[in-house]
């Protein structure tokens, strides 16, 4: 008998969603000091645009 996977039995499903989601990075500058930061945030990728004019 053959050895199955760790991997293989994931169920894959669940990875489709994955494929509309975006990573939206955004530098911010710090009004105290000047230097910037950086802000991370999983957006649905149709939003991308309304997330980025956000302040």
């Amino acid at each position: 008998m053959a050895k199955v996977s760790k991997n293989s039995r994931i169920d894959r499903g669940k990875a489709v969603d994955s494929k509309t989601m975006v990573k939206v990075i955004k530098a911010v500058k710090s009004e105290k000091t000047g230097a910037y930061s950086f802000r991370e945030k999983f957006v649905h990728k149709d939003t991308v645009q309304e997330e980025l004019r956000k302040a």
